[in-house]
This record gives structure tokens, C-alpha cells and sequence, in this order.
């Protein structure tokens, strides 16, 4: 594989960087995590690049996509990550607006894909229950079809979701719910509804993570009126949506360009001299550890490409956005092992807040603070999206031919 880039992709590449340089806005650049930005904050960036036209760059042109090469988005996603931006939230960019474009209505693309490409509408996530995580087709949630005296039909949803992230700022949700309790596979009777947040009946809750951050919810569905009209799909045959978004979803979620900056920033952590005036980086077998997790991440970059080239020649994500799911969280999170096992004692978790605000006392380097929050949080990325013990299965099935 010829990984030079050419004249014009450099030029391109420069273009994206003065882009960034110039528009990205200056109370982002000092923000610790996404926990110490506010929605308005959050969305900032994504309404920038929505005003730009760059806001959906892997979408199809018809409905704001960019119509970038396969290495275009490849040099995007490289300049982001080295300015640390706030990624455009996903489950608007690249879960449910996917969904609405391959399986919506013209009414439905017409009335919702506008606001995702602006930035103007938040999604929430109403998959997991429970008890319907990674066996996600046990949900448990209702759909009751009801007509109402001025002949308008209407589901009745009653249910549970859990783990639905950042729900306490979202405007929408999409939600799988079960319309036929009969059906005779757990996958059959399922459907997939667009759900206003702001409806009667919805009551969002917080979970506290590990990490102290409010970030996922659970979200209690009592009698929530919803109209036929925004179900996405035929009635019963959601599971198709369901999978067609995880796909999507696993395949954003390897994070390579991001975790080619968290591996420099081990290095330049692991490069400043201790107590004993060593550098860690000088230790063999930390040494080692970083420079195999180097070439798992070249691998896994390889793979994102051929993937990337794929889509470009009109292959959805398939098989391989399991692969990618599975080695990029993994990556993921050895490289937030590896930071907390560089910054040592000050990464623990109970030091977290000292020398933030009016506290007066400072434990530890700057880039120690969130390294505990941050290795708890990441315990889940091999969990979310479809559990990495259920990605194995699909390759064994789907690829392996088991």
C-alpha cells in the first residue's frame, strides 16, 4: 500500500489545518474533558463545519456529504485529531442520519437530515435496556399501534432504556422498540422510532460514572405517545435499521487517528524525568509496550483504509467494521493503561479536582489529572456498539464462514 499522499492531497491537508487554526473556537482549545463543556459548547464546532458544509463529510452529496476521497476523510480525521477538536457528536453524523438516508421517507430525510448537517439537533441512543445489552434483540420496550378519534395512528411506548449518552441535552432519540411480542425470532417485531425527547412520558435519569462524570442515563418511557410517522422503516423489520447503524457506528468507533495522538502523548509523558531522573521511556519494558502498541495501531490503520477505500466504491461497512471495533478499543484502551502507568501515584483517581478553581492545593503535573477518569471511562469502548465478544461472533459467522 503506497501511504505517500500526493501535491494535491498535501494542499488539501493544509487547507484543513488553516481551517482549523482559524475557526475552531478558543474556549475549546483549554477544555479538560467533554464532562467541562456545556451543549451549547459541544456543538459548537459541528455548527462551524455545518456552516462550512463539512460537517457530514461521509455522507452521500445528495444530503451534505463533502464527496471526499477515501484519503480526504483519512487527512481530516489526522488534522482533527492532532488539534484535539470536539468531534461532531455521532449519533446524529454517524448512526440514525445514515439510517434516515438509506431507509427513511422523503418526509423523514426532508424534516430531520437538515438539522444533523446544521448542528442544530441533538441525538440520543435508546438501544440498550436492562436487560437487553449486548443480547440486544431480547428488548424488553413496547410499541402499542393505537388510532385516536381523529382517525391519526400513534404507538404507545412503554419501556426502559439505559446507558443512553448525554439524553439530559438531547432534543431527539432513536429507539428500538418491540411492536410484536409474538414474533417468532427475538429479532422479528422489532421497530425503530424517532422519539421527540420533549415528549410527556419521558423521564431522564443520570449515571454517575467512575470517573464522577454525568454522562449516560437511564430513560424511563411511560405512555409516550409517538406517531406512526416516525418510524423509520417498515413496522416489525427494524432489526434491519438496528444492524445497518451499528455498523456504522463500529466503524467510527476505532479511532485511529486519535489514538496516534494518545500513543505521542505517552511518549512526551513517559519522556519527562522522575523523582530518580530516568525517563520511563527509557525503561525496555515500557519501551517495548509502547512500540508493540505502535504496530498494532500501523495494522489497524491499514485496515480503516481498505475499509475507507470500500465504502468509496459504493461497499457499506460490512464484516470488517467488527475488526476495527475490536482492535481500535482495544488499542484505545492500553493507551489509557499505558498513560496511567506513566503518570504513577498522580494519576489517582481521589486527587482528581486539586488545583482546579479556588482549591488551593496542586498534586501533580497538569497532564496527570485526568488520567484516572479517563482509564475508567474507557472501560466501556469494548463494550458499547456491540460487545467485542459479539464482534468475534460475527467474524467467526460472516467472514470465518463458522
Amino acid at each position: 500500500m503506497d501511504l505517500k499522499f500526493t501535491p494535491e492531497e498535501e494542499a488539501f491537508r493544509t487547507e484543513i489545518r488553516t481551517f482549523i487554526e482559524e475557526n475552531y473556537p478558543e474556549r475549546l482549545k483549554n477544555a479538560g474533558g467533554r464532562e467541562d463543556l456545556g451543549r451549547d459548547d459541544m456543538l459548537a464546532w459541528h455548527q462551524i463545519l455545518g456552516e462550512k458544509g463539512w460537517s457530514v463529510p461521509s455522507w452521500p452529496e445528495e444530503y451534505g456529504g463533502t464527496g471526499w476521497t477515501p484519503t480526504q476523510k483519512y487527512i481530516w480525521n489526522e488534522e482533527n485529531a492532532r488539534a484535539n477538536t470536539v468531534p461532531p457528536l455521532p449519533f446524529g453524523v454517524s448512526m440514525v442520519g445514515p439510517v434516515i438516508y438509506t431507509f427513511g421517507t422523503p418526509e423523514q430525510k426532508e424534516r430531520f437530515l437538515p438539522g444533523i448537517v446544521a448542528g442544530t439537533t441533538w441525538w440520543c441512543q435508546g438501544y440498550s435496556e436492562p436487560g437487553a445489552g449486548s443480547d440486544l434483540a431480547s428488548l424488553k420496550t413496547r410499541a402499542e399501534r393505537i388510532t385516536d378519534d381523529d382517525g391519526k395512528e400513534y404507538y404507545i411506548v412503554n419501556g426502559q432504556k439505559t446507558w443512553t449518552t448525554l439524553a439530559q441535552h438531547a432534543d431527539w432519540g432513536f429507539f428500538l422498540v418491540r411492536t410484536d411480542p409474538d414474533a417468532r425470532k427475538p429479532q422479528e417485531g422489532i421497530s425503530f422510532l424517532l422519539i421527540d425527547m420533549k415528549t410527556p412520558g419521558i423521564t431522564v435519569r443520570p449515571i454517575i460514572t467512575l470517573g464522577g462524570e454525568h454522562e449516560v442515563n437511564e430513560v424511563f418511557l411511560d405512555n409516550v405517545k409517538v406517531p406512526v410517522d416516525q418510524r423509520v422503516g417498515k413496522e416489525n423489520e427494524g432489526w434491519t435499521c438496528a444492524k445497518f447503524l451499528l455498523a456504522h457506528e463500529r466503524s467510527g468507533i476505532a479511532g485511529v487517528a486519535r489514538s496516534k495522538v494518545g500513543i505521542e502523548r505517552i511518549k512526551d509523558i513517559a519522556s519527562t524525568e522522575l523523582d530518580e531522573g530516568k525517563p520511563l521511556i527509557e525503561n525496555p519494558f515500557f519501551k517495548r509496550k509502547v512500540a508493540e502498541l505502535e504496530v498494532d495501531l500501523t495494522a489497524l490503520e491499514f485496515t480503516e483504509l481498505r475499509t475507507l477505500a470500500g465504502e468509496a466504491a459504493g461497499k457499506g461497512p460490512g464484516p470488517e467494521s467488527s475488526v476495527l471495533k475490536i482492535k481500535g478499543t482495544e488499542i484505545q484502551q492500553r493507551i489509557q493503561e499505558l498513560v496511567l502507568e506513566a503518570v504513577g501515584h498522580y494519576g489517582a483517581p481521589y486527587f482528581r479536582g486539586y488545583g482546579e478553581g479556588d482549591n488551593e492545593f496542586s498534586i501533580g503535573p497538569d497532564y496527570a489529572q485526568r488520567a484516572a477518569p479517563t482509564y475508567f471511562n474507557g472501560r466501556k469502548t469494548s463494550i458499547y456498539g456491540g460487545s467485542n465478544e459479539i464482534q468475534r461472533g460475527i467474524i467467526a459467522k460472516m467472514v470465518l464462514g463458522l
